[in-house]
């Protein structure tokens, strides 16, 4: 069994998010770089499966700049076998559809059963990508799974709906996104730190792909403006004189909130 897990570096959501106002682009440089906390936990769903199956094989794969080799370490010290890092500059700013194409090209470009991705990033919020890699490689797609079971020939899993929950199922070869209601993701241990740094983690460019780097770059979504946001105004503040309730009543009619 080959299980390939997408990764993606992101903001850490713990501090502030920026935007190049120049690029339009995020600012890579304005908080500290992690990996999607969804992602980990999509990496852990195929080691549990990777613990009790010792013949089992699991890769990190990745789309970005240099600085995502740190999180395909951190992937590789959590207990992945090998990481595959996709790294072009004529790839910044990509949007989802490019990068669901680049990341479904570096699939075809090797063997493997099942691919595991997180729902959906917390700096984008698309939740897309996982669905048009599938579209993009002919593959059922399981999707928002809140748990998972996977077998030689197959995987399932509970997907959670608007009215309920759904027990889905697909053959092998598959692609599945799982949420954050999976198991929580293990921390590495000294000995995984240690033989990260032997794990092969490979750059791949975009010619090796089969990709023109010219026309991947004009392919890219163009930000045309952008703008901070505005700085929070102070509230009014309403003192209580036994008629709070009709200006509160006032305030949210003057807002077309009622």
């Amino acid at each position: 069994m080959k299980i390939i897990v997408l990764v993606k570096q992101v903001p850490d959501t713990e501090e502030e998010r920026k935007l190049d106002l120049g690029s339009g682009v995020l600012d890579r440089g304005a908080s500290e770089r992690i990996i999607d906390e969804v992602n980990e936990r999509a990496l852990e769903v195929a080691l549990l499966y990777k613990d009790s199956n010792k013949g089992t094989e699991v890769v990190a794969l990745s789309m970005g700049p240099e600085s995502v080799i740190q999180s395909l370490r951190k992937a590789l010290s959590m207990g992945a076998d090998s990481a595959m890092h996709v790294r072009d500059n004529a790839l910044a700013g990509s949007d989802v559809s490019r990068t669901a194409a680049v990341l479904a090209a570096a699939l075809r470009n090797t063997r493997f059963d099942l691919v595991v991705a997180g729902n959906e990033s917390t700096d984008g919020r698309g939740g897309v990508v996982p669905a048009m890699i599938a579209e993009h490689l002919g593959l059922p797609h399981l999707t928002y799974l809140n748990s998972t079971e996977i077998s030689d020939t197959g995987v399932s899993g509970v997907r959670a709906g608007e009215d309920g929950t759904l027990s889905v199922h697909a053959a092998l070869p598959a692609v599945i996104s799982v949420t954050e209601r999976v198991a929580e993701a293990r921390f590495p241990n000294f000995k995984g730190i240690m033989t990260a740094k032997k794990k092969l983690l490979e750059v791949i460019s975009l010619s090796q792909l089969g990709f023109d780097p010219a026309l991947a770059r004009m392919s890219s979504s163009v930000v045309v403006s952008t703008s901070e946001r505005p700085a929070r105004t102070a509230g009014k503040t309403i003192v209580d004189e036994g008629t709070a309730g009709v200006e509160l009543a006032e305030y949210l009619a003057a807002g077309h909130l009622i």
